[in-house]
Formats: structure tokens, sequence, C-alpha cells
């Protein structure tokens, strides 16, 4: 079933082209890896994906589950079930972790018109989830990455995906600023979210992340478009010879 489809996407930021004509196909069940040297337009593709305010798009079309979501607001995306993990996630002073995420929660039940989550079943879930990802639950208590280390505010990031469950995650540099056991710890969180009804865009600058999730396809962005895809060996090659001879 296919989930995602970006056909000849052009988007800009504050004025400047960024996005020159990207098409992507994501299936149900696939995880896709975006690669691509620095200003290739990797990021923004997250961020006009999710709707976040600030890019604007100026042509082609995005369908998300058979509907055309470019004029949707980011907290509809979110309702109808797109994710985006933040590069940068930012701190949120005086809102607990714990009080974010129920609110997040409920927010998508009350647009599905599901019943909200009882507040013991929540707590006792969210600990849980906290537990499988090596974070504190003390932390859930704190505002919302408020004094979390970088490896942290990652790990919270993939709390909230696996907390939310949506059907399309676009994880953006999850792995920057990891060492080795976080970066596992995040990874076993991933693998633990894919399933054959949901899909995954990930975008990363290095191998060593697709060691432990491992992609359905990886695509090679360079001045805003797809210049090349494959399998996990095209992200070995890029290891061994980086992006000069694709750029």
């Amino acid at each position: 079933m296919s989930l995602l489809q970006v056909d000849n996407l052009h988007a800009a930021v504050g004025g400047e082209d960024i996005l020159k004509g990207l098409t992507l196909n994501v299936n149900a069940g696939e995880v896709h890896a975006i690669m691509g040297p620095n200003g290739s337009g990797k990021s923004t593709l997250a961020n006009v994906l999710a709707g976040r305010p600030g890019y604007e798009v100026t042509g082609g079309e995005i369908s998300y589950l058979d509907r055309d979501i470019a004029d949707m607001e980011a907290h509809e995306r979110a309702t109808a079930g797109i994710f985006l993990a933040f590069q940068y996630p930012v701190e949120i002073p005086g809102v607990s972790n714990m009080e974010f995420l129920k609110a997040a929660l409920d927010s998508h039940a009350l647009a599905r018109g599901d019943d909200q989550p009882k507040a013991a079943e929540f707590i006792k879930h969210v600990r849980g989830l906290a537990a499988s990802l090596d974070l504190n639950p003390e932390f859930l208590k704190r505002g919302v990455n408020e004094g979390f280390s970088g490896g942290e505010k990652k790990r919270n990031e993939i709390l909230q995906m696996l907390l939310l469950q949506p059907t399309l995650a676009l994880l953006d540099e999850t792995d920057s600023g990891l060492d080795i056991d976080a970066l596992q710890v995040v990874a076993e969180g991933v693998n633990s979210f894919r399933s054959s009804s949901n899909a995954v865009v990930l975008v990363t600058h290095y191998q060593r992340l697709l060691d432990h999730i491992e992609p359905d396809y990886v695509h090679v962005l360079a001045d805003g478009r797809i210049v090349q895809s494959g399998d996990k060996s095209l992200a070995l090659e890029l290891e061994e010879k980086g992006y000069a001879w694709l750029t």
C-alpha cells in the first residue's frame, strides 16, 4: 500500500529554492534512508512533508494515503499520522514531559474520534516506553527536553514516536550527536516501531546508523533532487567514496 507519493516537489525557504524537482514514493512496511551532502535538502524535505511553518511549496505534489496534503497544517498532518523527529529538539520549560505527551495523545484521540486514555494506564505505558529507551522515569516530570543531553533529547523524540504510533515517521538526523550506546538504543526503538502498516523516512549523514536500522532503500539528495537510489550497499559505497562521484 502506498503511504506517501512525492512528485516533482519544489520548495523554498526564505525565498531560496531548496528542493528542485524531488520525486519519492514510500510504501507501507518500508524504511527509506535519505543521505547527501550538507545543503542538499534532506532536512528541508522532512520539514516540508511534516508541514512545518516557514517552508513554502512552490511546485509539485505531496500525496499521503491518496490525499493531497499540500494545504494541510502541521497539526492536521500530525493527527493524520505523520510524525517528525526534529534534528534539533527544542526545550519547553514549564511544560512537563508527562503533560506534553498526554496532551499529544489526547489530541490525536480526539481527532480520530477515539476515547482518551485513562491517566493510570497512560502513566504506566509511558514509563514502560521510557525504560525501554534507557530514559530515567524522573525525566518525565521535567520540562520537555529541559536540561537533557543531546542523546536524551533524541531518545525522547523516539519515545514520542512510540507513544503516538504514527503511520509515517520522518526522522531528521536522529543519530547526530549520539554515542554508540545511545545509537543502539535509538535504533532498537525504531526497529520495534517498524511494521507492515507504517513506514519510516530516515535522514542521516552516516552509514553507521544503517548498520543498526537496515533500510529497504537508500536515496542520495544533491542540489534538491534525488540523484541516485539503491539498497543498503549504496550507503556502504558512499561511506567509501563520498558524494563527489555522484554530484
